[in-house]
């Protein structure tokens, strides 16, 4: 079965196909068809004027329209879409998801930091690792961070908070935010036994890539720190040629490293796994979840 997932969020947008297979013991196994992302951008509006501008929505319905093109190539007959961060602040996301739905069909649905946070656990990372540890996940976006911890396989708690890649560049960020942060995570992991992190988002994906470590192999909060001090001394225009980053890769980086650091900081922990999903992953997994239930998936 063939299944595709639609994330607009505050600094990309993504199409991902999967195709969903029997795996071991009849479970399923998702395996990526294509992953397409187009850098829209909508925090640098949202953020700074409350809205969408009318030049960010010609090209989120052109990016939608493409993706609708894809699908029907790629013949996929499921599909779930949501938007995130940006969506939920814009003043005018109702009417921006209505002209979406008349021009493409597709329907986007705006959904919570909690549900955020939710979707991206359903990849069920954790499962394959040690029942007895504690695990951090950590989901950076241009808008939030989504915070999920687990521990002995039990969900402890979930929590989103307005600390992105692009508020920090935009300098949108309260010494008070970053401090509520703080104490949420340190209150609610004390007593804790040995915590693992788990990174998600395209900013950690591209530290991984550029560590040249084996997939499965974590990175080191020192490996964190000293790619933060080497970024922060080096222009956008270096970023961008010496690790042939993206423009728009390269000017969130730096933020992105600031939060994963402080998160792991706050948490005691001195390792992060990088399995390279995030929100898309979580929202097929998801849909395959309501197809099975009800009795499409077989």
């Amino acid at each position: 079965m063939r299944l595709a997932a639609i994330d607009i969020g505050s600094n990309a947008a993504r199409l991902l196909i999967s195709d969903v297979v029997p795996g071991p013991q009849n479970t399923p196994e998702f395996i990526k068809v294509t992953l397409i992302r187009v850098p829209l951008r909508l925090g640098f509006d949202v953020f700074d004027k409350g809205e969408i501008s009318a030049g960010k929505l010609e090209k989120i319905i052109k990016t939608i329209k493409s993706y609708k093109y894809l699908l029907d190539v790629y013949e996929v007959k499921h599909l779930k879409a949501c938007a995130t961060s940006a969506m939920r602040e814009a003043r005018n996301s109702g009417e921006i998801i209505k002209k979406v739905k008349s021009e493409t069909g597709i329907e986007i649905k705006i959904i919570s930091g909690q549900e955020e946070a939710s979707l991206i656990y359903e990849n069920h990372i954790a499962d394959n690792m040690n029942a007895s540890e504690s695990y951090l996940y950590i989901d950076v976006g241009g808008g939030s961070t989504e915070l999920t911890f687990f521990s002995d396989s039990k969900l402890i708690f979930k929590e989103s908070f307005n600390i992105g890649t692009i508020r920090l560049l935009k300098n949108q960020v309260t010494e008070a935010t970053w401090d509520e942060m703080k104490q949420f995570i340190k209150s609610k992991t004390k007593g804790y036994h040995h915590v693992t992190a788990i990174g998600s988002g395209g900013n950690i994906n591209k530290i991984f890539s550029l560590s040249k470590k084996k997939e499965g192999k974590p990175l080191s909060l020192d490996n964190l720190r000293e790619y933060y001090k080497e970024f922060s001394n080096l222009s956008l225009q270096q970023r961008m040629t010496v690790h042939k980053m993206r423009e728009d890769r390269a000017d969130v980086i730096v933020p992105a490293l600031l939060i994963y650091i402080n998160a792991m900081r706050w948490t005691d922990t001195e390792e992060i796994y990088v399995p390279k999903i995030g929100l898309a992953d979580g929202l097929i997994h998801t849909l395959y979840e309501e197809l099975k239930d009800q009795e499409i998936i077989v």
